[in-house]
């Protein structure tokens, strides 16, 4: 249960009698729902990464007790030796310090002729569940007896817990200070390190300070109250607590949110600043909060399929951009969990029937891109692999018979629209380009290209509608800013696979458009027609101004033009400034404003922004 408000005595007295070990046998309950992470509950300790023994071993009766933690797994597991048959060992898990727990995890049971046993691994962190346990290990033997309760510590690569402020790279307030009795509570962050720490000052001798973290935006954090507390000793005014990290990259857990919370000395009640996440960088403080929603039991961010294709896409870019390889195991595990069939309402609202294909054409498209993009950045065969199986399904709906070609935007062959065609451009070429002595895929791009240039999806401004009439003219459709991207990409790299300056005239001449045209730009900002207003992006188009950058940082790479390049920043600076809170949530909006939509969409298009300005 979260909880809301420090609870003092009760709960200090809860807690010590928990960590010192006054123990009943847990009463039989309805299972714990199982916690995957990387692996899930219940994996076999012969798999595990290492093996180590961080608190005492227990007798009971002459039985040894032992509690085992892999902390690179983030997993653990209890045995009991020097037993009799029938002697029983299990684990319990805690997510509130130890005043309640799953118990008689993986119990299990001595055998005739064995002397000890074992149980199962259970996760230690629960990513989907935001939140981190505390493990102990327990046996009956004629009498029940539990080890200390452990929990690891939270480090991000040599910033851990405990650390002392003067030791911060940097000391900055992200947040408001708030007050009570007189006193000023600060939350402070060195953000470079992703740490924090909490300071009281004007007060007196017993006056208290501490942290609270939280892993799900400030929701709950039972796991992590009163981080650090301290009260201010005789003689001095102010105090400050230890620096507590505020990323879990071994427990999956990133983007936590701290506050720093007060009491003055005769007074039970406190006081807390609002929540706030550090961001060393901006890009990396974007793709924490992005990460932090990701779905680590079903490899995707639940309830939009290509959506996520897409915001993987983003991740990829991101640790490309910046060298930083913290998420690397997500594309793994995207691709390994996500490579089979589901069934309608699974991943999409149409059946997935395998390699990330559906009767949605495009759907099937930007997993393509995903997986080119995830190739790049690991160079693993498989995923180069998976983007050809995807794009020879593509190629099956380009269609000479209708318009003389372009490709359809769905297996029922109703429509011709930019996506689909822009996709299967950007595709074959970049398919020539990694496939080392190809032809095949590189006059495909050449047809493609050439198609698309003729083929009256690009207006007299320059810019793409949205598709073609029946009659296979221009509709006069919504311009979309990614289908605006998608032929600039599409374009830049046809150029790079042939080398004809005619591609490459065609990106400039549609990013120049897109750049100077209020359906795209307002006041040098990018903006959807769905963000004017009181108008709402549905989900869909929360993303399309992420494929836009994505496509114009390619075509400044491949042209070195600083107008190109100070469009990006400009973006990425506005984001920032005007579409940010201080759990580093970015919207909808990139130049601010309301209604203003923010979630995991919204939040992978801004992280595209700021990756692409560099």
């Amino acid at each position: 249960m979260p909880v809301h408000r420090p609870r003092f005595l009760g709960a200090l007295l809860a807690l010590a009698l928990a960590l010192g070990g006054v123990l009943a046998l847990p009463s039989p309950a309805p299972a714990a729902s199982a916690v995957c992470a990387l692996s899930c509950d219940t994996l076999d300790p012969s798999k595990a990464r290492q093996e180590s023994f961080p608190v005492p071993d227990r007798t009971v009766n002459g039985r040894l007790l032992r509690l085992h933690v892999s902390e690179p797994d983030s997993m653990a597991w209890a045995s009991v030796d020097q037993g009799k048959q029938g002697d029983a060992v299990w684990l319990d898990r805690s997510w509130d310090r130890g005043a309640s727990w799953d118990g008689l995890l993986g119990k299990a049971s001595i055998p005739a002729s064995w002397t000890g046993t074992r149980t199962l691994m259970y996760n230690v962190t629960d990513p989907v569940g935001h939140r981190r346990g505390w493990v102990r290990a327990c046996a009956d033997a004629v009498g029940v007896t539990c080890t200390d309760w452990f929990r690891p510590r939270v480090c991000d690569g040599t910033s851990c817990d405990g650390a002392d402020p003067a030791t911060a790279a940097r000391d900055e307030r992200p947040v408001p200070a708030t007050t009570l009795y007189g006193r000023t509570v600060s939350l402070h962050m060195d953000q470079a390190n992703g740490l924090a720490w909490g300071v009281v000052e004007n007060g007196g001798a017993g006056d208290e300070v501490w942290l609270d973290r939280s892993w799900d935006e400030g929701a709950s954090w039972p796991e992590g109250s009163s981080l650090g507390r301290t009260s201010v000793p005789s003689g001095s005014s102010s105090t400050r607590t230890a620096m507590f990290a505020t990323r879990d990259p071994r427990g999956l857990l990133y983007g936590g949110a701290v506050r720093a919370c007060g009491r003055e000395s005769a007074h039970q009640d406190g006081s807390c600043t609002a929540w706030a996440r550090p961001a060393p960088t901006r890009a990396r403080g974007a793709a924490d909060a992005l990460m932090a929603s990701y779905r680590t039991d079903e490899g995707w961010w639940r309830s939009s399929w290509w959506n996520s294709a897409v915001a993987l896409t983003s991740v990829v870019d991101f640790a490309r951009a910046t060298g930083t390889h913290d998420y690397d195991w997500a594309v793994a595990r995207t691709f390994e969990q996500n490579q089979g069939v589901f069934p309608a309402g699974g991943r999409s609202s149409d059946p997935v029937e395998g390699h990330f294909i559906s009767r949605a054409v495009d759907d099937a498209a930007w997993w393509g891109v995903a997986w080119v993009a995830a190739y790049d950045l690991t160079h693993e065969r498989r995923y180069l692999d998976e983007a050809v199986t995807i794009t020879d399904y593509v190629r099956g709906f380009w269609d000479t018979g209708s318009c003389g070609g372009g490709v359809w935007w769905n297996r029922e062959r109703t429509y011709k629209n930019a996506v689909t065609s822009g996709l299967y451009l950007w595709l074959t070429s970049a398919l020539h380009q990694r496939l080392s002595g190809d032809t095949v895929w590189g006059a495909r791009a050449v047809t493609a290209g050439d198609w698309y240039l003729g083929s009256g999806l690009i207006n007299g401004s320059g810019l793409v509608n949205d598709g073609l009439t029946s009659g296979c003219a221009n509709n006069g459709q919504t311009v979309w800013s990614y289908n605006q991207g998608l032929a600039i990409g599409g374009f830049t790299e046809l150029w790079r696979s042939t080398g004809n300056t005619r591609y490459l005239d065609a990106a400039k001449r549609l990013a120049d458009a897109a750049l100077s045209s209020s359906a795209l730009t307002r006041d040098g900002v990018l903006t959807e027609s769905c963000d004017v207003g009181g108008a709402s992006c549905d989900d869909n188009q929360k993303q399309f101004k992420g494929v836009f950058v994505r496509q114009l940082a390619d075509l400044a790479s491949a042209t070195g033009s600083s107008a190109y390049r100070a469009y990006l920043v400009r973006q990425a600076d506005s984001v920032w400034a005007k579409d940010r809170d201080p759990l580093n949530r970015l919207g909808e909006r990139w130049a601010g404003g309301s209604p203003n939509q923010v979630d995991w969409r919204t939040q992978a298009s801004a992280l595209a922004a700021l990756t692409s300005a560099g």
